[in-house]
């Protein structure tokens, strides 16, 4: 690992232009960062030291080249510096769950209901990612509902994990910093590469990560830069680009070490809830909805695989079934962070 920046040319009057140079030469000439390029580089933005303009450049050559697990490993290792991750959380937290889709169908969180069996079963769990986003109110309101209030400290998430067994961390409060670099996609119209350094972000360093990506060409990202990074990270082809699998058809899930495919459940239909309330209800039993319930025991079984809690798919999936089954006696624990 280097400290060292890339050698300025004569005409460069800035420290961070030869960043740009070497992802925009040309045919030929241009490459992908180095690892410590790319941590070095990120580092500067993430302190303000680039320009708007260089910020920009550097986000659009990433994508336009395409993500490489160096350059990927480099910009994950800069955002955690920034943000001081990971964080001690007391017990250490078993899985980790980004959530970074913010499609404006992506439709109700039914992934967050998963993550709350998960917790049930004894898993902490570290969900992540930003609040803010057309397609993030979908979720905001299920927490609200839910009664969890994002952590945004250290303590909060704590207090959070003691109490429930899960926490949701907000981007916006535990790296700002990159949570602003997410929502230039508005600005620039295109999402970034920083969209894969926050699902790998990890903020807890769990045992476990469940990871859900939209575009199947990722999948090789996410498993590479996380062998990389030494981290146990399950990749899925997820609904609407979250760690979500409906159980309607197969399922690959993709780590470092290999595949594993997960065969179709019973149903393939879809879940009829609309509202959060529908939401809600399905969660407290109020309201019937097979698909939604077989969406949630699937995911969570998923991620009761990933956070390596049973040996088989087909005990994560028969303790999923069970946790759904008794999880009215989750319903009362204190909702803390």
């Amino acid at each position: 690992m280097t400290n060292a920046l890339p050698a300025r040319s004569p005409t460069d009057t800035h420290d961070f232009a030869p960043f740009v140079r070497i992802l925009g030469r040309g045919p030929g000439k241009s490459r992908s960062l180095t690892r410590d390029e790319a941590r070095l580089a990120l580092g500067m933005i993430l302190r303000g030291e680039a320009t708007p303009e260089q910020t920009g450049a550097l986000l659009m050559l990433m994508r336009f080249r395409g993500e490489a697990v160096d350059e990927m490993a480099g910009l994950v290792e800069a955002a955690r510096t920034h943000a001081g991750l990971p964080w001690d959380l007391g017990a250490p937290v078993g899985l980790d769950w980004p959530s970074y889709a913010d499609g404006r169908t992506r439709g109700l969180p039914w992934y967050l209901l998963s993550a709350l069996l998960v917790a049930q079963s004894g898993v902490r769990v570290a969900m992540h990612g930003p609040l803010a986003g057309p397609g993030r109110m979908p979720l905001v309101a299920a927490l609200q509902h839910l009664n969890i209030v994002p952590a945004g400290t250290r303590p909060e998430a704590q207090a959070a994990l003691e109490s429930l067994g899960f926490t949701f961390l907000s981007l916006e409060k535990i790296n700002p910093a990159l949570a602003g670099l997410l929502a230039l996609r508005g600005i620039l119209g295109l999402r970034s590469p920083l969209n894969t350094v926050g699902r790998l972000l990890d903020p807890a360093a769990a045992a476990g990560s469940v990871d859900g990506v939209f575009h199947p060409n990722y999948i090789a990202v996410h498993t590479g830069t996380a062998a990389l990074l030494n981290r146990s990270v399950s990749v899925l082809k997820g609904g609407g680009g979250e760690a979500e699998w409906s159980g309607a058809k197969p399922l690959v899930v993709t780590t470092p070490a290999g595949e594993e495919t997960w065969p179709a459940l019973a149903t393939d239909a879809k879940p009829t809830g609309e509202s959060v309330e529908d939401f809600v209800a399905v969660w407290r039993g109020d309201r019937t909805d097979s698909a939604a319930a077989q969406t949630v025991v699937a995911t969570a079984a998923v991620a009761l695989r990933a956070a390596h809690r049973y040996p088989t798919r087909e005990a994560c999936l028969q303790a999923a079934r069970a946790l759904w089954e008794g999880r009215s006696a989750y319903f009362n624990k204190p909702r803390i962070g």
